[in-house]
């Protein structure tokens, strides 16, 4: 038994090499028993979807295998599939890593953050929903991983003042027995405790209780303040994935989408930054605030005694809370030059991506020459001010005082900080899905596969919409975000085509069900930093986020069949989705006619 054990051991030891390579072998009958395109192709595909999933490679590393593995098996040619690894909306995601490095360079994300508390109060339901909107708002702009681990140190500074210590808290969660007398000579509350108890201010800094508390009381009330502990650490993850949708830029799979909107269907043009902004941005807000509901209800931040404002012993602990957030933002001083000019850039780079060509009213690039200015150009252009724009005010008096010193001009944004700051592994996951999208296409592979999931089409739209969202967001729970949706939308475009119904009526929900990863610690970065605080346990989260999950499948479906049916004409099957191939991409086997979906009995 033991030689056994050891062995097992040895083989974990060196799993990922295992993995590399017996994963080629296992999937070797794919290339000799179908089709010979689409059998390469799916050889490929599945071959990275392993190593994506289990990591056996680093994903960047993984994203640039078809440079190699296309080109020598005949799938696709070189100077097709290099292209893909640089399109326009991979500049469009560049851009929007650059902004956000200036925006956390010069710490204005931080003064939004402690401004946004000092607005809400320190109520903790208020507490809970300002974190969650401030967390919104960052993540779409900067990455979910920033955001979270810049707003989690300052929820727990406002926790511990609401709190006191946690090791402290801990400590009382577990107390049983102990009579009143052996446990306050043993540890000391810093509560915000129930209206039944009185506090005493014991210097500036501590609150004692002054009654005759028993120990069940003691550990109730410090288990109940765990639980609104554990809350505002929950939310700051989900909401982080949450806002990450709204905006084109937020999250990668949105803009795998646009990529792939631009390789199937060239001539669909619905979707860019403000139609999807339009379309997102209430399906955030009708996310986050049904999420809200849910995490102050399940943690006990929702409740009448803490919502409302009563003049009682609760007041001595909020003015704590209070005081931190008033101290954090006092330190950061008035706003500078520096940060002015973000914020007025910032402003600029969203306003004028937001107009360029929003559908429902005429957009700025009219004034140009139709099909050349694109939100890649608009980022851009905003970023690249960035690098040669002063930080300091400028002074003309300068360039007359001999006195004066003679400091380095130092801009906005350096490329040192930008290179330092970029993901760039994020840019060639984003290639590698491009270009196995490509692959998918040309080969036939999409289309071959998605013939086989006729089943669905008996399925009646809307609950389609709710199972393959269901069906991405638990897949996602498992592996990257953007592996899992590089994977299945090329299939999910194919099935739209088959059954004959609107692709973006299928492609838009499995987009954002990708970031609906709430119940796992692996999921998603964010729930791995907050799970790593150690105050989180896996139930805490598998709980919480499978009725995350339900309302996010919900508000999607909802989204879907009101104004994104109106925004985006999902009731007709549009001219852009009837490639000129289509007819010619499944050869081989016969299927039986599908009759397409009537959207308009929804």
């Amino acid at each position: 038994m033991e030689t056994i054990s050891t062995f097992a051991k040895k083989l974990w030891c060196v799993k990922k090499q295992l993995i590399l390579f017996l994963t080629p072998l296992i999937l070797l009958p794919l290339l000799f028993g179908l089709p010979e395109k689409e059998g390469k192709c799916l050889y490929v595909v599945l071959l990275m979807a392993v190593f994506w999933c289990t990591e056996a490679l680093p994903l960047a590393v993984t994203a640039m295998l078809p440079v190699c593995l296309f080109p020598t098996m005949g799938i696709l040619p070189s100077k097709k599939v290099c292209p893909q690894y640089f399109l326009d909306t991979n500049f469009l995601f560049l851009s929007g890593l650059v902004m956000a490095s200036a925006i956390e360079e010069w710490g204005l994300h931080r003064r939004i953050a402690l401004k946004v508390l000092k607005i809400v109060g320190v109520k903790p339901a208020w507490l809970i929903l300002g974190m969650m909107i401030t967390s919104a708002f960052l993540s779409m702009w900067l990455s979910n991983t920033a955001t979270t681990a810049m707003m989690l140190p300052i929820a727990n500074a406002i926790l511990e003042s609401l709190f006191g210590d946690l090791a402290t808290l801990k400590e009382n969660c577990k107390v049983k027995d102990e009579t009143e007398g052996e446990l306050l000579s043993r540890v000391k509350l810093h509560a915000l405790p129930s209206e039944k108890q009185i506090l005493s201010i014991d210097g500036p800094d501590r609150m004692e209780r002054s009654d005759g508390s028993t120990a069940e009381e003691i550990r109730t009330e410090s288990e109940y303040q765990m639980k609104v502990w554990k809350g505002f650490l929950i939310c700051i993850p989900y909401a982080a994935s949450i806002g990450g949708t709204a905006t084109l830029t937020g999250t990668a799979p949105n803009l795998i989408l646009i990529g792939q909107l631009k390789s199937y269907f060239p001539e669909c043009d619905l979707i860019n930054f403000g139609s999807w902004f339009a379309f997102a941005f209430p399906l955030m807000v009708i996310f986050l605030i049904l999420g809200w509901l849910w995490i102050s209800f399940l943690y006990g931040g929702l409740n009448t005694r803490l919502c409302v404002k009563k003049q009682d012993e609760r007041a001595q602990a909020e003015a704590k809370a209070e005081a931190v957030i008033d101290e954090d933002y006092r330190k950061l001083g008035p706003i500078n030059f520096a940060e002015g000019a973000i914020a007025f850039f910032f402003i600029l780079f969203a306003v004028l991506l937001f107009t360029r060509d929003p559908k429902f009213v005429t957009g700025w690039s009219t004034f140009f020459n139709k099909g050349y200015v694109s939100d890649a150009t608009t980022g851009v252009i905003i970023v690249s001010i960035l690098f040669f724009f002063p930080s300091q005010k400028p002074s003309l008096s300068w360039w007359f005082d001999s006195r004066a010193p003679n400091t380095p001009y130092v801009p906005l944004l350096s490329w040192k900080k930008a290179q330092e700051c970029v993901p760039w592994n994020i840019i060639l996951l984003l290639g590698g899905g491009f270009a196995m999208a490509k692959g998918c296409e040309e080969s036939g592979l999409a289309a071959w596969i998605g013939a086989y999931l006729q089943p669905i089409a008996q399925i009646p739209p809307a609950v389609a919409v709710m199972f393959i969202t269901a069906f991405l967001a638990c897949f996602t729970e498992f592996a990257s975000n953007t592996a899992t949706i590089i994977i299945f939308l090329p299939v999910i475009a194919e099935l739209a085509m088959f059954v004959k119904v609107n692709p973006l009526y299928f492609m838009i929900p499995a987009t954002t069900g990708c970031s609906f990863a709430f119940m796992l610690p692996v999921s998603t970065p964010p729930n791995s930093i907050a799970f790593a605080s150690g105050h989180l346990l896996v139930k805490d989260m598998v709980k919480t986020g499978f009725v995350m999950n339900i309302l996010g499948i919900l508000s999607v479906s909802l989204a879907m069949n009101t104004w994104g049916r109106a925004m985006f004409s999902l009731e007709t099957y549009p001219d852009w989705a009837r490639p000129v191939n289509m007819s010619s991409t499944v050869t081989d086997i016969q299927f039986p006619s599908v009759p397409p979906f009537n959207l308009t009995s929804l």
